[in-house]
């Protein structure tokens, strides 16, 4: 495994650094959002059109990276998110920044197929639970880092988007300044939802259903610690609490379900999730330390379902069929990240910010549910890891 992390050292490295100003922006956005006097149901329209530019990239980036490659749709999809950020500093209008936002998402759904479609390749089955959690612990370890960056400025002002765009640009370089093989053209350009439903329902399903939970949090976690009644470095430590709960429980699920049942650990994190998430629903800012806590376990649900997903999505597919699956994975995971900023929007605006928690621990069910079902009524796929080395 440690010589397969080695081939997508810069890859990684990337990652890392685009995850960094995906951060910072995702923090930023809403707040100012909130600054500019926008209500939650603008807030929620405009993570939709964000979701609906994410789904939309899994219609278009298979072709471009058939007809290009790799690394040069990467470099387009960073100018796209650099574009996408500055324009939210000079325009502030909710029309405006649903087509801004929309971009973004198209952008940063492109560059996760390139990076999921990459490591697949370089990935087999005894180990892609465990490079999928390397990747992942990657992402929030980036995302953590640009949440601390917005507590140092004025979400009000241009200068944390000028930074975001500056460390989003900076993505580029390890990628395109590599000496490693970049990954095959994919043999096909399309997606085969069917395919991927017979391939693996628990993975069709558990996707759709992990773009509604991350859909909801990634759009009003800011809202959700603003109006619980945390301050700004209040709000970033909750958030990074949640980080934190992912990158430490990233690497363990993802190796415990190289060895077992995917689904099984599918199942003990969603029961996580909805013991963490009820929890949330009895907390406020009062319980300022508590709700870190509660925020530190759903993290461990919220973002490795997602990785554990795309793992058992992959365990049967060939090498020219990974940018296919990738594709398929998007537009569920698109679909679900639409839904969720529209739900999560309508229980805030009904129940206040014990909404957002509450509508987490009712789709955290309804998963663990449906892969208890599955678990009962087809064997898991065999696998044999073999020790880390």
């Amino acid at each position: 495994m440690i010589d397969s992390i080695r081939a997508v050292f810069s890859l990684i490295a990337s990652f890392f650094i685009l995850m960094t100003g995906f951060g910072l922006a995702n923090y930023a956005v809403p707040l100012r959002a909130l600054g500019e006097g926008w209500t939650a149901t603008d807030i929620a329209r405009i993570g939709a059109v964000y979701s609906v530019g994410y789904t939309l990239a899994s219609f278009v980036t298979p072709r471009f990276i058939r007809a290009t490659g790799h690394v040069r749709v990467f470099a387009a999809n960073i100018a796209l998110m650099v574009m996408s950020v500055l324009l939210c500093a000079l325009v502030a209008e909710v029309w405006a920044w649903m087509l801004f936002r929309g971009l973004f998402g198209f952008a940063i759904a492109g560059t996760y197929m390139i990076m999921e479609s990459w490591l697949n390749e370089k990935s087999t089955n005894e180990y892609r639970g465990s490079m999928f959690s390397v990747y992942m612990i990657t992402a929030m370890a980036g995302s953590i880092g640009g949440t601390y960056i917005a507590p140092f400025g004025d979400v009000m002002a241009p200068v944390l988007f000028i930074i975001a765009a500056i460390i989003l640009v900076s993505a580029v370089f390890p990628i395109a300044l590599t000496a490693a093989s970049t990954p095959s053209a994919p043999t096909g350009v399309g997606f085969d939802l069917g395919s991927l439903w017979r391939r693996s329902p628990v993975a069709f399903a558990g996707t759709l259903l992990s773009g509604v939970i991350a859909g909801a949090w990634l759009n009003f976690s800011a809202v959700y610690a603003r109006l619980s009644g945390l301050t700004e470095t209040g709000g970033a430590n909750l958030i990074a609490a949640v980080t934190i709960g992912s990158i430490a429980a990233q690497f363990p699920l993802g190796r415990t379900s190289d060895f077992i049942d995917r689904r099984m650990v599918m199942v003990f994190t969603c029961a996580l999730g909805i013991v963490a998430a009820g929890w949330m629903v009895l907390l406020d800012g009062r319980y300022e330390y508590q709700l870190y806590i509660a925020a530190c376990m759903i993290g461990m649900a919220i973002f490795p379902i997602y990785s554990l997903n795309v793992a058992h999505a992959n365990d049967m597919a060939e090498p020219g069929e990974y940018v296919r699956i990738s594709s398929g994975i998007t537009v569920l995971y698109g679909l679900g990240i639409i839904v969720g900023p529209l739900l999560a929007g309508e229980a805030i605006s009904f129940a206040g910010p014990r909404g957002l928690p509450a509508i987490l621990l009712v789709f955290f069910a309804i998963y663990a549910g449906y892969a208890s079902y599955r678990i009962m009524r087809r064997p898991p796929a065999v696998r044999n890891a073999p020790p880390l080395s």
